[in-house]
């Protein structure tokens, strides 16, 4: 068992690894970013240092300025850069969105485009040379900044500390080196040469070996950045509260993990004596009933459910004497002056409404599972000796039956948490629960990567476990069963 159990862990190490890459990809290739809305501003006025340069700033922080999986930025040529920059500056017919993705590429191939920069900065050959001059010069305030070191860590070493202070004092050299368009000539010819003099002293910070090649195609990547992180056990900070994303998980993982683990112990208390009642009342009146019955269930929605009770028996219904549950909550807002029984007891009254939307849905299927399985296992041979025998029929079922029957209701189990958390999500919008629901539904709409990644691996872990219990609880349920 113990073997088993090892090598099934050692398993779900490369599963977990694949899965966390399908849902990364899957995410990063989703339409639509952190905080684009603001990339337009850029293209306004070169010379404003606004938004548009928080808005980089944040990218790279977030390392959303990298290629997904490989970065082969290194690879970029003097024609790939004056594409872009032509675009950008309206000397190559497109749309506003093209402009728009024109700028971003610009920003987010970073120091890879310096070179390339400062030699369409140093050309004269072209009637529009001017106007691709003064776009490289804009740029090249952008892309030549380099990122902090560990910006978020709240006590950085003395040696990061110091590497921090002098980025930051050639950052603030770059952003300096700009101009209007409206500059005078000479002017714009003095930042020209201050970016000649700035590119000749670190001409060889823009060369790569092939060691360094190699490093930048795999890990200088999202994926990579990500996964370099989560060894550490650090889900990264959100995107929009800056909040690192574990801790915060870890607070609102009570709430949904109450009516999850709540709603899968009714929904199993419930359905498995009513299985074991269809069972051995196959094919009667009463059978044929609460089949119908917990179908009828089945059938109905449960945010359908939900919204129909709150207009019916919350403190929202329009007949006061049904007026019998709160609307929705945690807790009341006067909660804090109750005792530890009473705030217990007003937090059982605030989920009785969602644990039952949770939970009827359930019943249907797991009481069939239950019916079927100890169907079967009542037609078996040993059943029909211990009939022989003379033991009573309770004996029969509940001491020989049962266990067997409950096979196909452990296999559920496996995906059956995950999927009671997932559709928490819903029942908690509907019920203004603060748990993993809302700030899901939060996430997606402010494209909060790195909370979406986290709920999503938190889902994995479970399915994984899941699995393994499942599997290694069939051997406590039937003894034939042994893991060699």
């Amino acid at each position: 068992m113990t073997d088993y159990v090892i090598r099934r862990l050692l398993i779900m190490i490369p599963t977990f690894f694949g899965i966390s890459l399908i849902i990364f990809v899957v995410l990063n290739l989703a339409p639509g970013r952190p905080g684009a809305q603001n990339q337009a501003e850029g293209l306004q006025n070169l010379g404003e240092a606004g938004t548009q340069e928080s808005f980089q700033i944040f990218r790279e922080q977030f390392n959303l300025d990298k290629p997904t999986l490989f970065n082969t930025r290194f690879l970029l040529t003097l024609g790939d850069i004056e594409r872009e920059v032509r675009i950008v500056a309206q000397q190559t017919p497109a749309t506003a969105s093209e402009r728009i993705a024109a700028y971003e590429q610009l920003e987010d191939w970073g120091a890879f485009a310096v070179p390339p920069l400062i030699e369409l900065m140093n050309r004269s050959d072209r009637e529009d040379a001017t106007t691709i001059r003064d776009f490289s010069v804009f740029f090249l305030s952008r892309t030549a900044r380099r990122p902090l070191i560990d910006p978020y860590e709240p006590h950085p070493s003395p040696e990061i500390a110091a590497q921090n202070r002098a980025i930051d004092l050639e950052n603030a050299l770059v952003r300096e080196l700009r101009y209007p368009v409206t500059t005078p000539e000479a002017d714009k010819q003095k930042v020209i040469a201050a970016w000649r003099k700035f590119y000749a002293e670190r001409a060889s910070r823009y060369r790569y070996s092939f060691g360094e090649k190699v490093r930048t195609l795999f890990l200088e990547t999202r994926f990579a950045k990500y996964w370099a992180n989560l060894l550490k056990l650090d889900f990264g900070v959100s995107l929009v509260t800056k909040q690192p994303v574990l801790s915060t998980l870890v607070s609102k993982l009570k709430y949904s993990l109450s009516l999850s683990v709540l709603s899968l112990i009714l929904a199993y208390s419930i359905a498995i004596p009513l299985g074991i009642y269809s069972a051995v009342y196959s094919g009667t009146r009463s059978d044929r009933t609460l089949t119908v019955g917990l179908f009828m269930l089945y059938s109905l929605p449960s945010f359908f459910v939900a919204t129909v009770l709150l207009y019916a028996i919350s403190e929202g219904s329009d007949v006061p004497s049904l007026r019998w549950f709160p609307t929705g909550g945690w807790q009341s807002a006067d909660a804090g002056q109750l005792t530890t029984l009473e705030a217990w007891r007003d937090i059982g009254w605030h989920l009785v409404l969602p644990l039952f939307c949770m939970t009827y849905g359930s019943l249907a299927a797991i009481s069939r599972y239950m019916r079927s399985g100890l169907l079967e296992v009542i037609r078996s041979d040993y059943i029909r000796t211990a009939r022989a025998k003379g033991l009573s029929e309770r004996v029969v079922i509940g001491k020989h039956a049962v266990k067997n029957g409950l096979l196909p209701i452990l296999t559920l189990l496996a995906g059956l948490l995950p999927a009671v958390l997932g559709g928490s999500v819903i029942i908690e919008y509907i019920f203004g629960i603060p748990g993993l629901g809302l700030w899901v539904v939060d996430s997606i709409y402010q494209r909060d990567y790195n909370v979406l990644m986290g709920v999503q691996l938190l889902t994995t872990v479970l399915v994984l476990v899941g699995i393994l219990l499942t599997d290694l609880s069939y051997a406590l349920v039937d003894p034939r069963i042994r893991y060699q």
